[in-house]
């Protein structure tokens, strides 16, 4: 088995990553690393989770001290451009630990706080920048901030750039950028856009795949509960009163979906925050920071938000609200189950999204035990009939493109521009033309109830315990329902 100590890497680099308690590499990490150290492009097509950042991060660190040089004034040697603040501080703060040992300065930039500190710290130079794009515009356009001696550049999460509303500010950026440099490119999914822009970034790039989407983590536990949708607040209170719950993360389709479901936590006297975009820089870290050192134990997101959330010990996923790309469905649950440990995936699913569902089980190959919460009077309604149909799904970005819905039907046109700020363009929800909802048949074949009882009480469900009899990789594929795929690109992913 490949070690770190295999891979090139010097003496500075190999007593942090040991301090840390790292000692194997990650499949992408073994891949890239020798290829970059040698000095060529590299294109990752690779998920949060899979330890990218070490993959590039490390590389960089090591060629930056094998070639010293002073960081050129008002600008950088390294730049890694991240499309969320959050990301951007976890990068940052990985390339701080890989580096402690080492003398190399470090700066993060991102819109939603103060620029006059980053302006202060770019002013003489760093060797590593990251940063998001709309703030490194304005510090560019500022003339606080030159980009013609990059050695090093980074685009990470190329995708999520794209469903940002980023890619006109990275085609702005790649021309201030030198010829002549080392340029790695991730992203999770590869649609035609992002294949263009990566072979106009790169130059005879090697080539590292790692963890299809549609593969669930193997220790990950799965279950769904049918429910109407003013019934979900009970359910979740449920589940988040099980001795077995360590730390909580739930998954809201909107910001506002978000905010609500930690009132409803609060007047059932659970702890809780949210983490989404209409919230301050402040108030992230403090969401974040609580989180992490278990002060609260439940956090609730938005799946652009999850993005930059890192954090071992995740017991439970809750999706409070089913996701309407079915790819965001498989990050969303590998947030749990990480480093080894089991985990378990819950899905609450209205009457409104058993079409999503569908699609899901499609994704991932396999049927997911379920049980049923829902009243006689939810059980006779129709598929589709429920509190967000009947409302309107689609307002108040409830299903807009930057939280991962499917193109607008007839190929729509985005009518949104991107904020300079690092955040989203028009909120998380942002503003584009929702896909149509369509109604079809219900899936053919008998499924697998997990604990469906008359009384459907929560006491049956088999998905708060670790061996409970939830779905894992390799169940039985669902039979086929007629439902045309459409067309879906994943927007966002964990």
């Amino acid at each position: 088995m490949t070690k770190f100590t295999d891979l090139g890497l010097s003496q500075p680099i190999l007593q942090a990553l040991s301090a840390d308690g790292y000692e194997t590499p990650t499949p992408i990490q073994a891949q890239a690393i020798p290829a970059l150290l040698s000095g060529r492009d590299l294109m990752g097509i690779a998920q949060t989770g899979t330890g990218k950042t070490a993959a590039f991060a490390l590389p960089i660190i090591e060629k930056l001290v094998a070639n010293p040089r002073m960081a050129p004034r008002r600008g950088c040697r390294a730049l890694i451009l991240s499309p969320t603040r959050e990301l951007a501080s976890q990068i940052a703060d990985s390339f701080r630990s890989y580096s402690k040992n080492l003398k190399l300065s470090i700066a993060v930039v991102f819109g939603g706080v103060a620029a006059g500190p980053q302006v202060r710290k770019l002013s003489n130079g760093v060797d590593i920048l990251v940063a998001t794009p709309g703030r490194l515009l304005d510090h560019i356009d500022g003339k606080m901030l030159r980009l013609d001696q990059v050695e090093f550049f980074v685009l990470d999460e190329a995708d999520q750039m794209l469903d940002l509303g980023f890619i006109h500010s990275i085609r702005r950026i790649l021309p201030m950028l030198p010829h002549r440099r080392q340029t790695m490119f991730f992203s999770a999914t590869m649609p035609k856009t992002i294949k263009d822009l990566a072979d106009a970034m790169l130059t005879d790039p090697a080539m590292v795949q790692v963890t299809p989407v549609a593969k669930t983590a193997d220790r990950v536990e799965q279950s769904v509960v049918f429910v109407e949708q003013a019934g979900k607040k009970t359910v979740l209170v449920d589940v988040l009163r099980s001795p077995e719950i360590g730390r909580a993360l739930i998954f809201t389709r909107t910001k506002h979906g978000a905010d609500k479901v930690v009132r409803q936590l609060e007047e059932a006297g659970i702890a809780s925050a949210a983490i989404h975009g209409n919230k301050s820089q402040a108030q992230r870290e403090r969401a974040l920071g609580s989180f992490k050192t278990g002060h609260i134990k439940t956090l609730i997101a938005t799946d652009i938000a999850a993005r930059g959330i890192d954090v071992d010990g995740v017991t439970h996923v809750v999706n409070y609200d089913v996701p309407n790309v079915a790819e965001s469905y498989v990050h969303r649950i590998g947030r749990t189950a990480r480093a080894g440990a089991a985990g378990l995936a819950i899905t609450l699913v209205a009457n409104d999204e058993r079409a999503y569902l569908r699609d899901i089980e499609r994704l991932i190959k396999q049927s997911i035990p379920s049980t049923d919460r829902r009243s006689e009077a939810g059980k006779a309604e129709p598929e589709g009939a429920g509190a967000a149909s009947k409302t309107g799904q689609n307002r108040g970005g409830g299903s807009g493109r930057p939280q991962g819905q499917g193109r607008p039907a007839g190929g729509g046109q985005r009518n949104q521009q991107p904020r300079r700020d690092g955040g989203r363009p028009g909120g998380e929800s942002g503003n584009r033309t929702a896909e149509p909802r369509r109604q079809h048949a219900a899936p053919q074949g008998a499924r697998n109830d997990g604990g469906r009882g008359s009384e459907g009480g929560i006491s049956g469900v088999g998905f708060l315990k670790a061996n409970g009899g939830g779905a894992k990789p390799g169940g039985r594929r669902p039979r086929r329902d007629g439902r045309p795929q459409g067309d879906r690109r994943q927007a966002d992913h964990g």
